[in-house]
């Protein structure tokens, strides 16, 4: 659509409001604000939510790997490194990483807390990038025989210091004459890891894969066999390679089954927000409609003039389109700006949210993450001002189609 010199001038003349056309000018004003918050928010919520998932996509597939090979009926691998050296020779494998998985209570002379223990080798940390991040100020030399790493937060919740025993019991222990007899031991904790997921963090202890075995009384054997992949999009052919090369004596799971509930629940969260907040987009649209349908009755002599001058209907319509234009085009500018600022500046924002009202807005025991993330996609920053342009511009045809069909003789006639 061109616009003529004399359209954008008139335009540009009837968005400055007079004093008599103040009215009109709040709802206006109101328009641009609203355009500009729902393209705000939609970018700060949509950003929020992708840095979710990207955050806890990453810890748990640099704890857990892409696949996990579990052995049937939950009985160990006792060939495991068979099994571990024949995966290794499969295109596309980064790690393979044979694990000793079990829960246990711990207890100290403060409390007692259900946990989980992952028997691991040494070198074995330092292949997965999560980990090795996670273990900077963990000297793994030291971890080897009964030396234990655990959770930050666990650490601080049970009121564990570097060199302090932890007492591990597992309720699966041996059996004798009186019945079941839990396994217990006391190990030396040598360090703290802190993944930056709450529940990891809290309740995950890392222990040497030989010490692991033999607490759990399992000789050579390991509980599951985690695989990392260099290629994602190859997982379904790998995850098909690997069962073939293990065979159906085990289960292959990859982190799409195996998280599936979690994240498609963060998926359907998702989009719900992006709909209802849509709804602050459809609002400010309304505005826009009711500021142009207000100005359309207040500027009826002057489309009569302009009629009588020889404006064509044409002329009219996009006249007052350029307006409601102008409004969708310069929220959504601002909109764009102020979302992609909070979201660059979120963390700060955040603790100056906190200072000021004296509580905690983001608890890493709710929101499983230790920092509020935000990752912006730019693609979706593109649809949302597609969007938000869409409707605005929508919402400025039916104003301009009435101002186009405004009869100019009835308007003199009553003036």
């Amino acid at each position: 659509m061109i616009f003529s010199v004399f359209e954008r001038l008139v335009a540009k003349r009837y968005l400055k409001a007079k004093r008599k056309e103040g009215f009109i000018s709040v709802i206006t004003a109101f328009a641009f604000g609203g355009i500009a918050l729902g393209v705000a928010t939609l970018i700060i919520v949509m950003s929020v939510m992708n840095g979710f998932r990207h955050e806890l996509l990453t810890r748990i597939l640099g704890i857990n790997g892409h696949i996990t090979i579990i052995s049937q009926a939950g009985y160990p691998f006792n060939n495991y490194q068979e099994a571990v050296d024949e995966i290794s020779g499969i295109a596309n494998v980064k790690t393979v990483i044979p694990t000793v998985d079990g829960q246990v209570l711990v207890s100290t002379k403060i409390s007692s807390e259900g946990a989980m223990v992952r028997g691991i080798n040494a070198e074995d940390i330092n292949s997965k990038d999560i980990l090795k991040e996670s273990f900077s100020t963990v000297d793994l030399k030291a971890f080897h025989g009964d030396n234990v790493v655990i959770g930050s937060r666990m650490a601080r919740k049970m009121g564990v210091m570097i060199g302090d025993n932890i007492t591990i019991i597992s309720p699966n222990g041996k059996i004798s004459a009186f019945g079941m007899v839990p396994r217990m031991k006391a190990y030396k904790v040598v360090g703290y890891f802190e993944l930056g997921m709450s529940e990891y963090d809290s309740s995950l202890i890392f222990m040497p894969l030989e010490t692991a075995q033999t607490f759990f009384g399992m000789k050579e054997a390991v509980t599951n066999i985690d695989v990392t992949l260099k290629d994602t999009n190859l997982l379904y052919e790998n995850k098909v390679a690997i069962q073939d090369a293990v065979g159906y004596s085990a289960h292959v799971y990859d982190w799409n089954q195996t998280n599936s509930a979690f994240f498609n629940a963060l998926e359907v969260e998702r989009n719900v927000m992006f709909l209802i907040l849509t709804l602050i987009i459809l609002v400010a649209a309304f505005n826009i409609i009711t500021g142009l349908i207000m100005l359309v009755k207040d500027k009826g002599r002057d489309i009569a003039v302009l009629r009588t001058m020889g404006a064509t209907k044409g002329m009219i319509m996009r006249i007052f389109f350029l307006d409601g234009a102008f409004i969708g085009v310069v929220g959504t500018l601002i909109g764009f700006v102020i979302g992609i600022l909070f979201c660059e500046n979120i963390d700060t924002i955040k603790g100056a949210l906190e200072t000021l009202s004296g509580t905690e807005l983001f608890s890493a025991e709710v929101y499983f993450l230790s920092k509020l993330p935000a990752k912006i996609d730019y693609s979706e920053v593109i649809m949302v001002g597609v969007m938000a342009l869409s409707i605005s511009f929508l919402a400025t045809l039916f104003p301009a189609y009435r101002a186009a069909k405004f009869d100019p003789v009835e308007a003199l006639r009553y003036e």
